[in-house]
């Protein structure tokens, strides 16, 4: 995740300084590996570390979100750790989007770390209206479980395997806090780093759950005809009363802070990079009709990105399909959700008409500090 203070627009700041948030070796990127920059004007400027230029490119989070109702967060220290009781394997949600609620219906296989034992499963959450909870088929009652504001907790589980289903109730639109599925100027967006998942389900919300999901999303085509999430597009169709659904299927492991979902009336940039095994990726920028103008020099700082990991590092793009989503009220600067990043507009949209060259070595650094947890960050 990316919270970026634009550059000051100067000259000297050019494209050659944000490589140094790409690498602490501009030199030798700029000499072996990547010929596209051949032919960029770049003047000389002092090397920088990417331990320096990071630091100079954050910011604090705005004073209305730290004075908002928002718990305050808690520090987690190592010497605390303390590892689950269960892990999950593979994680099914179903979204049915709505104007005045959402209904999330999440399956999970889950399994104990130690084989035979069964203590209680404690699953965060935060904002939900519970609807229903299964195991093996079977409804639980409540008297077999316990919910509180926080969390959702399953007293007495299998001692096995189980198939976990839990059917919630949330209301995106009403979603101030800039955490989990929120809905903006007509789309629905999601943050999730760091705890922003358990206001979409109850979750073991942690980044040491690592599972493979397999999202399915609904809702009216007229109003969002653009379904998006993480990893592969495998299916799509129309359904009844003018919905139409799309099926997603991420088959890496993932930690749940890294799940994304977009939906919404936006446009593409389509292009394709091909890997060095000469695999065919499809790229795709998203944004509103009106800006997709603007997005040539963003998609070009992907292909650069994507081959200069490969270049450097022998990393080649593990998926079929990389999506960038460019929305002008997105909470954060950019985010590294698995296969579909989400970027403030800032970040992204460029023109020769407005934009400086600090602008364009801005949107360089951070799709490639994006992209690159694709490898490095996110496993």
């Amino acid at each position: 995740m990316a919270r970026l203070v634009l550059p000051s627009k100067s000259l000297a700041f050019s494209r050659k300084s944000l490589l140094g948030l790409i690498s602490n070796a501009p030199a030798i990127f700029r000499k072996k590996c990547c010929s596209l920059y051949s032919s960029l004007p770049v003047p000389r400027v002092k090397q920088v570390s990417r331990r320096l230029i990071c630091m100079v490119a954050t910011e604090d989070l705005p004073k209305q979100v730290e004075e908002s109702k928002m718990a305050a967060p808690k520090e987690i220290f190592l010497k605390d750790y303390k590892r689950p009781d269960y892990y999950f394997d593979t994680v099914h949600l179903k979204f049915s989007l709505g104007e005045e609620k959402t209904i999330v219906t999440s399956k999970i296989t889950v399994f104990p770390h130690t084989e035979g034992s069964s203590p209680p499963l404690v699953l965060d959450g935060q904002d939900l209206s519970l609807v229903s909870i299964q195991i093996n088929g079977k409804a639980l009652k409540e008297e077999d479980y316990h919910l509180d504001a926080r969390h959702l907790t399953i007293q007495s589980p299998p001692s096995g395997k189980y198939d976990l289903e839990i059917i919630t109730e949330i209301q995106p639109q009403n979603n101030t806090s800039l955490e989990g599925l929120y809905k903006s100027s007509g789309n629905f967006c999601t943050q999730c780093e760091a705890e922003g998942f358990r206001k979409i389900t109850f979750f073991q919300d942690r980044p040491d759950i690592m599972a493979k999901y397999t999202v399915h999303i609904e809702a009216d085509k007229s109003l969002y005809p653009v379904l998006l999430s993480n990893g592969n597009l495998v299916e799509q169709g129309d359904l009844q009363d003018g919905k139409h659904y799309a099926v997603w299927e991420d088959p890496f492991k993932k930690p749940s802070y890294l799940f994304a979902l977009v939906a919404g009336q936006l446009q593409s940039r389509d292009d394709t990079f091909v890997t060095r095994s000469g695999r065919k990726v499809s790229l795709r920028i998203w944004t509103p009709a009106d800006d997709l103008p603007k997005t040539a020099h963003a998609m070009y700082s992907l292909k650069a990105a994507m081959k200069w990991d490969e270049d450097i590092f022998g990393l080649e793009y593990d998926l079929d399909l990389f999506n960038i989503v460019a929305v002008p009220d997105f909470n954060m600067g950019a985010m590294e959700n698995k296969s579909l990043n989400i970027f403030n507009s800032k970040l992204v949209l460029a023109s020769p008409e407005t934009a400086t060259d600090a602008d364009y070595a801005a949107i360089l650094g951070v799709i490639g500090h994006e992209y690159f947890h694709n490898w490095t960050g996110n496993r």
